[in-house]
């Protein structure tokens, strides 16, 4: 009768052990699960660089403002000093010595600005004040440069001689004081009616494309396609 009492005895305490390792173990709290998917995505947000700020084009204007080109600086021709008559023996060639001095004429059709046609101006040989202009040059058939107009206005002195027996207008070239030809009533009616007839010899062509180079800059705008008119 002994021993069974010790074996229910056993079997009693032994069911009361396992119930307390049970409840214990289910009180016990366990770590939650990690799902595997939501783990790699928070590492890939943590390994990804956060964006550069983006400047907009206005901050960027305000801390580095964009530095435009330098206009070119226009070169500035060389005042006009007045040359003795010795000195202009030595500086210009016979001809042009004898035409610009003593109103000599050069011969028709041979010299060199007679058929010449290309864009710029020409000034005067001997102070280098702009005379005339190519936009204004037209081939009259006379034998000799032929212009509507002046270029400058202020620089030309119109006089009366009677070399050749009637009176003709004289046109010479106010700060050199040079003869450059004469003027006639028979131009082109549509462009004032008057033939500028000029010896090639007083002349000296600057083209169009080294007018800023030679100080010549203020005449680069006739040439442009909106032509602005020269003060006279």
């Amino acid at each position: 009768m002994k021993p069974l009492i010790s074996i229910l005895l056993i079997l009693v305490l032994g069911i009361f052990t396992c119930s307390c390792d049970h409840n214990e173990n289910s009180t016990t709290e366990t770590p939650e699960q990690t799902n595997p998917l939501e783990t790699e995505k928070q590492d890939v947000i943590e390994k990804e660089p956060a964006p550069a700020s983006i400047k907009t084009e206005t901050e960027i204007a305000q801390k580095e403002p964009i530095k435009k080109p330098e206009p070119k600086k226009m070169q500035k021709r060389k005042a006009y000093e007045p040359l003795t008559d010795e000195q202009l023996r030595k500086t210009l060639t016979p001809l042009q010595y004898q035409v610009t001095k003593h109103e000599a004429t050069e011969r028709p059709w041979t010299n060199k600005f007679d058929k010449h046609f290309e864009e710029g101006i020409y000034v005067c040989i001997i102070s280098g004040e702009a005379l005339f202009s190519s936009k204004d040059k037209y081939d009259s058939g006379c034998g000799w440069p032929a212009f509507t107009k002046p270029i400058n206005s202020k620089e030309i002195v119109s006089t009366t001689d009677f070399k050749i027996g009637y009176a003709r207008t004289e046109v010479r070239a106010k700060t050199g004081n040079s003869h450059l030809g004469h003027v006639f009533p028979d131009g082109p009616k549509s462009k004032g009616g008057l033939r500028y007839c000029i010896n090639s010899a007083s002349l000296h062509f600057i083209p169009k494309d080294k007018l800023a180079d030679e100080g010549y800059g203020e005449y680069v705008q006739l040439f442009e396609e909106t032509v602005k008119d020269i003060p006279q």
